[in-house]
């Protein structure tokens, strides 16, 4: 007597594109979604929303957040916080207008100084962090209140001076002329720049997996060869000159004011967290903290939609952290 095996059903050509299609679905990052469904919501209650200019022009807007995210995520990654961002892009746009006066012969190496000041502060930060041992948490706090402090001694708490034309138009201004657009603002390039550069330095160097390998075992990643404690001051300076740059957008966007960066570290550790980091370490991405920094700047835009109260901002700010954190540890539950 003879067996015969049943022919394996036939799976349609169609289901295979299917499966593929949902799989290919699942492994786009979240925040992304989000981000999509919070652009239809405002260009439904403002078509004007998506039209090119005006898009762009949001751009331009978030590009200051986008960038602090940018350097926020490399320490959020590497398992540590910085709160110092926001008195940092403070203290960038009250030091600037002071020592350029309106001069644009200072703009280019004002510039230089004030991303020296930026790696100074970053490798305080790391530094205290690192060799002397004190939580990051209280390191970048007490940075905070250092840069506060020292800004209304510098201004008296009247900022003055005023910043060059050549300065401001790098958050202002741009390339005219192009089809389709009126401008293509510096601050948009800048951030495709400084985005992309740290995007391919996280996943395409040896530094990066260092980075990585710092936030999620830190004994293991000692113990590989790591030297932690560079790794991490390395970020605090990244997110330190990513916050100077945040400042020099800024301060030409919205002019010189002792309120520039208030804030600030509490949006940039938002919109990361709202781009699937984990609080502790060891997981997160450029490209998801920009789009945290994109959906957070929309829904604002959205909040100002529908009429709502600018102080619902912090609201909306810490139900994000809640939430995302809530979200993140629960994940990380399910695939441990």
């Amino acid at each position: 007597m003879t067996i015969t095996e049943k022919p394996a059903p036939v799976v349609p050509p169609e289901d295979n594109a299917g499966r593929r299609a949902w799989t290919a679905l699942r492994a786009v990052p979240p925040i992304w979604v989000v981000l999509l469904v919070v652009i239809v919501v405002l260009t439904w209650r403002n078509p004007v929303f998506i039209e090119p200019d005006s898009f762009v022009n949001f751009l331009r807007r978030s590009a200051p957040l986008a960038i602090l995210a940018a350097g926020q995520v490399y320490v959020i990654i590497s398992g540590e916080f910085d709160l110092s961002v926001g008195a940092l892009v403070t203290a960038v746009v009250v030091v600037a207008a002071r020592l350029s006066d309106g001069e644009a012969a200072n703009t280019w190496w004002l510039i230089l100084l004030l991303l020296a000041g930026g790696v100074l502060v970053g490798l305080v930060n790391g530094l205290v962090t690192t060799r002397l041992r004190v939580p990051s948490f209280i390191a970048t706090l007490g940075m905070l209140l250092v840069l506060n402090g020292a800004v209304f001694l510098w201004s008296g708490g009247a900022p003055r001076g005023s910043l060059a034309d050549n300065f401001r138009q790098l958050g202002r201004r741009g390339i005219e002329g192009l089809p389709g657009l009126n401008i293509l603002p510096y601050a948009l390039l800048i951030l495709v720049v400084v985005g992309v550069g740290l995007w391919l330095l996280l996943r395409h160097s040896r530094f990066g997996y260092q980075v990585y390998a710092a936030g999620g075992n830190q004994r293991a990643a000692a113990l590989s060869g790591v030297d932690v404690r560079r790794v991490r001051t390395a970020a605090f300076v990244i997110s330190a000159l990513c916050a100077v740059v945040a400042g020099i957008l800024l301060g030409g966007a919205t002019g010189v004011t002792a309120e520039a960066g208030v804030g600030y570290e509490f949006q940039a550790i938002a919109a990361v967290v709202l781009g699937g980091a984990v609080l502790g370490g060891g997981r997160g991405s450029v490209g998801t903290a920009i789009a945290g920094a994109l959906t957070l700047q929309a829904l604002f835009s959205l909040l100002n939609q529908f009429g709502l109260a600018q102080s619902l901002r912090q609201v909306v700010q810490g139900v994000i952290i809640i939430g995302a954190a809530a979200y993140a540890a629960r994940r990380m539950r399910r695939s441990g």
